[in-house]
């Protein structure tokens, strides 16, 4: 039981709202914060474009499966992904007319989730400008004569503003936000030099996030080169199609999709590129954490724990800790830099299949079982050539998700992984591609931590700038 005390002025100033909530999660004293600032506030919709805080109206989804017809598709679950090779496409000709154009991104806007799991932030890097964005997200576009966007959003990042956004939540089964509740949400103004300090972080984080995925697609562009491989072999993996296959193989697996046309051109281009041995041949190994009972504690005595969903994200912020007391040799749960994070399990065409590169940030901690670890540090290959060829070209997903077994939820298995085959560079080939592996990984974590330092000056300027009691 949650019990704190307030003056009776708030509930006056409140309009008697005698719901518990925006009292006890801080959201009325942040406000009541920001407006002691001695009036060195302005509401954001002043600090915005014209009609710059929107969501957009409810509009039918049109669908496309040839790039040169749609762009990419943000909904709420993906923008605080690191990367979105993955989304839907969206008809290019729907997304321009009027109803639609507003919501086409621009570089610099703030996104903050507003149903479902609402407060959810990210910021539109020059990579995500011109994807079309749904009606689940709040788009604040800065009017930058007025206010620096990287510091907009420093602040719209903070725990003063997420508190207060979160406060304009209705809806008891699934909640919700509308532009109207944050619109006269009171910015902190600070001398030009300040918030340019800040904002300059943001947006060097910006450039360096963008930078990170563009060394992961040319790393994966690199490889399709040297082997001559399509960018593409199929839109989706389980798609009609008709195949014959030798006996001999049916004997060892009798699913399809083991066995379909898109399963067999790529295991007749990784012939072609004279692949040999297996990564089990090459040294490669695999951990699993098992199935173990998670016992949670605090952060000062566990390790981070992420999900199979929750390694994908942005930024690496785990919620949740495991108490190592219980968890035994960190050889056999924890990961180590440089792993390739392989999600093990969901359905065809979603995560399972996917993998995360675990950059500096990912040290030491724990994963959950749906994730499967695959360890090249100590291998006859660079970890950074293995993560490019299966997960950045489309030929080595294409040879780990046909081994996706299951009807419900399909899962992948360390034991059908490491039976893979690799083809092989040259060793001046495959170290360049290794690098631009371990330079992306070592910007993401950079952008973090750039993030991390402006949100908190922000949080700083405010406490040093509040009136004391």
């Amino acid at each position: 039981m949650i019990v704190k005390k307030i003056p009776n002025s708030w509930l006056k100033n409140e309009g008697n709202r005698l719901d518990c909530g925006p009292f006890v999660s801080g959201s009325v004293e942040a406000r009541y914060k920001l407006k002691a600032l001695s009036g060195k506030t302005t509401e954001l919709s002043k600090l915005t474009l014209p009609g710059g805080v929107l969501n957009g109206p409810v509009f039918k989804r049109h669908y496309v499966n040839d790039e040169a017809y749609g762009i990419p598709f943000l909904g709420s679950s993906d923008m605080i992904n690191s990367r979105f090779e993955k989304l839907p496409l969206f008809s290019r000709v729907e997304a321009n007319k009027t109803k639609l154009k507003p919501l086409i991104l621009k570089e610099g806007s703030s996104l903050i989730s507003c149903s479902g799991t609402i407060g959810k932030m990210a910021y539109v890097t020059s990579e995500m400008a011109g994807f079309l964005s749904s009606q689940h997200l709040i788009k604040v576009i800065p009017d930058e004569t007025k206010v620096n966007w990287g510091y907009l959003y420093a602040f719209l990042s903070s725990v003063y503003a997420n508190s207060m956004i979160k406060s304009g939540t209705y809806g008891a089964i699934i909640t919700h936000i509308e532009p109207h509740h944050i619109s006269d949400l009171p910015v902190p103004r600070f001398d030009f030099e300040l918030e340019n300090e800040i904002g300059n972080k943001v947006k060097t984080a910006s450039t360096k996030r963008a930078a990170a995925n563009s060394f992961f697609r040319i790393a994966g562009e690199k490889v399709n080169e040297y082997f001559a491989f399509p960018p593409k072999l199929a839109s989706p993996h389980r798609v009609f199609n008709t195949a014959v296959a030798s006996s001999s193989f049916v004997q060892k697996r009798m699913d399809a999709t083991y066995h379909d046309r898109v399963a067999q051109m790529s295991d007749d281009l990784v012939e072609q590129a004279g692949a040999e041995k297996t990564l089990a041949e090459l040294g490669v190994i695999t951990g699993e954490s098992g199935r173990m009972k998670l016992i949670f504690t605090e952060s000062d005595h566990g390790v981070p724990f992420s999900t199979s969903g929750e390694i994908f994200r942005a930024r690496y912020e785990p919620k949740r800790f495991l108490a190592k007391s219980k968890l035994g040799d960190v050889a056999d749960w924890g990961v180590r830099q440089e792993d390739i994070l392989l999600a093990r399990s969901g359905q065809v065409g979603g995560i399972i299949g996917t993998g995360v590169w675990a950059d500096s940030r990912f040290e030491n901690a724990a994963v959950s079982v749906d994730v499967i670890r695959i360890k090249a540090q100590d291998s006859e290959v660079l970890p950074g050539y293995l993560y490019a060829y299966l997960m950045c070209t489309d030929v080595g997903y294409r040879q780990l998700i046909r081994s996706a077994a299951g009807s419900s939820i399909p899962h992948l298995s360390s034991d059908d992984v490491l039976k893979l085959k690799l083809p092989r560079m040259g060793a001046m080939e495959e170290k360049a591609v290794h690098e631009l592996v371990q330079k992306a990984g070592e910007l993401a974590a950079e952008a973090q931590k750039l993030e991390d330092e402006a949100v908190k000056m922000v949080e700083e300027a405010i406490e040093a700038a509040a009136p004391k009691h």
